[in-house]
């Protein structure tokens, strides 16, 4: 469904230069920020902090994890995801993919269909919205499991 051409998240190595790129200090907790992350996919901060601890990579307090995955947000390292919850997740893919976000547990899967999101941006091209600009598009489909995915999850 997707091709083998698929972008995929900053290296460790791409994620430094691209913080010199934006002026911003490569320091230990923003490398093991960015390992979680790239271990996770989505995360919250009180998730990246506890996978930060349990490696022992650095010391860092979820206050700070949150300021560097904004931080991080805001210059394209990861893009915001909002759950139901009301808690914010990151996402370490920044490319164009649909996400399936599981409404119990409030976890986002990846989901790679580039004959949908090629259907979506055509339509799009072709719909006008009266005084908007369509600057993107964003899926997310809202599920729970089935009966036997809840039997396969234990």
């Amino acid at each position: 469904m997707h091709s083998d051409n698929t972008p995929k998240p900053l290296s460790i190595e791409e994620l430094k230069t691209f913080l010199k790129r934006h002026s911003m200090k490569i320091t230990p907790q923003r490398v093991a920020v960015h390992n979680a992350m790239l271990a996770l996919g989505h995360a919250s901060a009180d998730m990246v902090a506890e996978h930060i601890t349990n490696e022992g990579t650095a010391k860092v307090t979820v206050a700070s994890v949150y300021n560097i995955l904004t931080t991080m947000a805001d210059i394209g390292v990861y893009r915001h995801r909002m759950s139901a919850n009301c808690k914010m997740y990151f996402d370490v893919n920044t490319f164009m993919h649909i996400h399936l976000y599981d409404t119990v547990s409030n976890t986002f899967r990846d989901i790679f269909d580039d004959e949908l999101i090629e259907t979506v941006t055509e339509k799009l091209r072709r719909r006008k919205f009266k005084g908007y600009n369509v600057e993107g598009f964003d899926i997310q489909i809202l599920c729970h499991p089935s009966r036997r995915g809840r039997k396969q999850q234990y």
